[in-house]
């Protein structure tokens, strides 16, 4: 990559932590966005390890269209149904054909999606019936590669397969830490233990003004743990405590924490809370698509610039809607930790047809102090030119589940 294809300019607004007022959202784990990017993510990286397997070559694919169809259920205290299945359907573009020579071979896409959606679900929802609560299908494009013809063709960096932007940012501010980990922790294995109650669709909205912080959080309570009206109430307000008792160590500020404030708690019936029977809205009506969700930090933020790519179930070879965001994200964390810089903004613009490594521009732009200004241009164009060098190395840190997409 050439130097003139990057760019290092000093920004003299106001970081986000000194500003009067930040939102910051992340939706969690059980959320019907997030079901959509997890089981896009899950197909891609099915689909590329079954590839190199059988032809030593992840073959092009984009599964990054995943659809969640909210279904419908009908909780009870103490227990509950669902009575129309949730419909997930998998859709994008694939290599189903691959030319050796004179034969042709057929690749079995259709196995592997659903054996990749079924095994996360289950690993992730504690009470979600995978062969009765759920649906999977899939509409995927079909396409071929001749494979003599592809290592014919391969060099040591693909090109760019699109024109697009990957952005990020660093640090994160205390209430962006705060919200991440919040939900995180609520649906880690050690909470669910200590509370099995909560589900696994989890949204927490954060807003600072000045020097108070408000979590809004919508937790799904799952009915069979909650025999009456009172005992949901108690469940909510151990959540409270427990969820403030966890900010603690984050933030010496004031933080008031409302949980499922769409609650009609006058009617004293289960008509109005927030319960489901498999951990997740989804199984009422609830939808989610891929890319609707967090973004490559996990998180949603309005303040901060953003792609709007979907990352999840891009390929991990040349699709940069998927590498540029990761690649930046390293960027902007590498040089947010040099000394005197205070925040770092970085984005990354792509040419179809241009070597992945070197793309149209890459931006960077630090909040710093004037007299080390020139340092930190100097380092940050080193650290920038050796992370798109090593774009390669990022397909094994997803296959491998290194890296989070969402």
């Amino acid at each position: 990559m050439n130097k003139p294809n990057i760019a290092v300019s000093r920004l003299t607004w106001k970081p986000l932590e000194d500003q009067d007022v930040e939102f910051v959202e992340r939706k969690g784990l059980g959320h019907p966005d997030y079901i959509a990017d997890a089981i896009s993510e899950a197909s891609s990286i099915a689909l590329s390890r079954e590839y190199l397997k059988r032809y030593g070559i992840i073959m092009h694919h984009n599964v990054d269209k995943v659809l969640v169809v909210g279904g419908q259920s009908r909780p009870e205290f103490g227990g509950g149904e669902v009575i129309r299945p949730i419909y997930i359907i998998i859709a994008g573009r694939a290599t189903t054909e691959i030319k050796r020579g004179s034969t042709v071979e057929s690749f079995p896409i259709g196995p592997i999606l659903l054996k990749s959606a079924k095994k996360w679900l289950k690993e992730n929802f504690r009470f979600l019936d995978i062969e009765k609560d759920v649906i999977i299908d899939f509409k995927i494009g079909k396409g071929s590669a001749d494979l003599v013809d592809i290592f014919e063709r391969e060099k040591k960096y693909p090109a760019a397969n699109d024109t697009s932007i990957g952005v990020s940012f660093a640090p994160l501010t205390e209430t962006e830490k705060i919200v991440l980990e919040t939900e995180r922790y609520l649906n880690s294995r050690d909470f669910k233990k200590i509370l099995p109650a909560v589900g696994e669709d989890i949204k927490v909205m954060g807003l600072r003004r000045g020097d108070k912080i408000y979590l809004t959080i919508a937790a799904a309570i799952i009915s069979s743990f909650v025999n009456d009206f009172d005992e949901y109430v108690n469940i909510k307000e151990e959540l409270k405590e427990r969820v403030c008792s966890f900010i603690e160590k984050y933030t010496d500020k004031e933080v008031e924490v409302f949980i499922n404030t769409g609650d009609d708690l006058k009617k004293r019936s289960i008509n109005g809370l927030y319960l489901v029977v498999t951990g997740t809205s989804a199984e009422h009506g609830d939808d989610g698509a891929t890319g609707r969700g967090n973004r490559v930090n996990g998180l949603i933020t309005p303040q901060r610039p953003m792609s709007l790519e979907a990352a999840a179930g891009k390929n991990p070879i040349n699709h940069v809607g998927k590498l540029y965001n990761i690649i930046a994200s390293k960027i902007a964390n590498r040089i947010a930790s040099m000394e005197g810089v205070e925040e770092v903004y970085v984005k990354i613009l792509s040419q179809i047809g241009r070597p992945i490594n070197d793309p149209l521009i890459a931006h960077v732009s630090v909040i710093c102090d004037e007299k080390i200004f020139n340092t930190v241009k100097y380092e940050s164009e080193s650290i920038i030119s050796e992370e798109l060098n090593n774009i390669n190395l990022v397909r094994e840190e997803i296959l491998n589940g290194k890296i989070t997409l969402f």
